[in-house]
C-alpha cells in the first residue's frame, strides 16, 4: 500500500475493525434478493448517513437490517447506542463481534422488523430514540407506514434518517399536483416534515441496484391536524388505489358523493388535486 493509499484508508478506517469487504469474505456474506439486501461497504459513506442524524452521542439509535454492519460501526463510532435488528442469521456472527468492539453499546435483535412491535423497544435512556437504517428495498414503505399510522402521536421515535430507492423518496416529498404524489406524500405531509437530504449511486451498494437511492430525514411534526391515523389512511389507499378515476367514483365505497359532499369537495375531482388539509377532513368526515 503506498502513503498516498494509506493515508486514504486511514481516513476511512473509523474503529479497529476489519475492513467490510473482508468481513464479508470471512463469513461468507452474499446479499439476497429475498431479504432486499444490498449492502453499503463505504465506511466514509455509512458516516455521512449517521451524521444526518444529528447528535448521536449517548443517544439511542433503532437500526432496522444491519447486514455486515457498516452503518452500525458509523452509529457506534459517533456514540450512539444501537439496538440493531436483523432477520438474517448469517450477518448475527459479524454483528456480534462489532458488538465486542463496542462493550455495552450494541444491542442485537434477531427477527423480522415487520413483525416488531417498536413501540415497546425500551431506549437506553430518558431520550426518544432516532430510526437510522439502509432499509431492505422489499420492506422499506411499509415500515414506512407501520410508523406513520401508529394512532399514538408524538410517536415514539424522535425522528428518522431512511435510505430508500429515488422514486420511493420521491414519493414521500411530494406535494399535491405533482407525479411522484400519492398515498406516502399525504400520510408523511400529514405528520412530518421530511426532506431528500442527498442521493447515492447504485456504485455504492454491493450488490449494485438498478437504480439510485436517496437517503431521507423525516422528523415528526409536534401538533398535526387533528384525525385518525386509521381513516386517513383508509382514504388514501381508496382514493389513490384508483387514482385516474374522480373521486366520487373512488371513494364510492367509503361513501362517494355523500362523504364529499360533506366536506365541500367536488366529486369530479382526482385524488391528486387534493392537499393533505382536505385528506384530514374526508378523514374526520368519514
Amino acid at each position: 500500500m503506498g502513503e498516498i493509499e494509506h493515508a486514504v484508508f486511514q481516513l476511512m478506517k473509523i474503529d479497529n475493525l476489519p475492513p467490510l469487504r473482508s468481513i464479508i469474505k470471512t463469513y461468507g456474506l452474499i446479499a439476497k434478493r429475498s431479504l432486499g439486501q444490498n449492502f453499503l461497504l463505504d465506511l466514509d459513506l455509512t458516516s455521512k448517513i449517521a451524521r444526518q442524524a444529528g447528535d448521536l452521542d449517548g443517544y439511542p439509535v433503532i437500526e432496522i437490517g444491519p447486514g455486515p454492519g457498516g452503518l452500525t460501526r458509523a452509529l457506534l463510532a459517533q456514540g450512539a447506542l444501537v439496538t440493531a435488528i436483523e432477520q438474517d442469521e448469517r450477518c448475527l456472527a459479524p454483528l456480534k463481534e462489532i458488538s465486542s468492539a463496542y462493550p455495552g453499546k450494541l444491542h442485537i435483535i434477531n427477527g423480522d422488523a415487520l413483525d416488531f412491535d417498536f413501540a415497546v423497544v425500551l431506549p437506553y435512556n430518558a431520550r426518544k430514540p432516532k430510526i437510522v437504517a439502509n432499509l431492505p428495498y422489499n420492506v422499506g414503505t411499509q415500515l414506512l407506514l407501520n410508523w406513520l399510522l401508529c394512532e399514538s402521536w408524538p410517536p415514539f421515535y424522535k425522528s428518522m434518517t431512511l435510505m430508500f430507492q429515488r422514486e420511493v423518496a420521491e414519493r414521500i416529498v411530494a406535494r399535491p399536483d405533482s407525479y411522484a404524489y400519492g398515498r406516502l406524500g399525504v400520510l408523511c405531509g400529514w405528520q412530518t416534515n421530511a426532506q431528500i437530504v442527498f442521493d447515492v449511486s447504485p456504485q455504492a451498494f454491493i450488490p449494485s441496484p438498478k437504480v439510485t437511492s436517496s437517503l431521507v430525514h423525516i422528523v415528526p411534526k409536534t401538533a398535526p391536524s387533528s384525525c385518525s391515523a386509521q381513516k386517513l389512511g383508509q382514504i388514501t389507499k381508496a382514493a389513490f388505489g384508483q387514482r385516474r378515476k374522480m373521486l366520487r367514483q373512488s371513494l364510492k365505497k367509503l361513501g362517494g358523493e355523500i362523504l364529499l359532499a360533506k366536506v365541500g369537495i367536488d366529486g369530479t375531482r382526482r385524488a391528486e388535486t387534493l392537499d393533505i388539509e382536505e385528506f384530514v377532513a374526508l378523514a374526520n368526515a368519514l
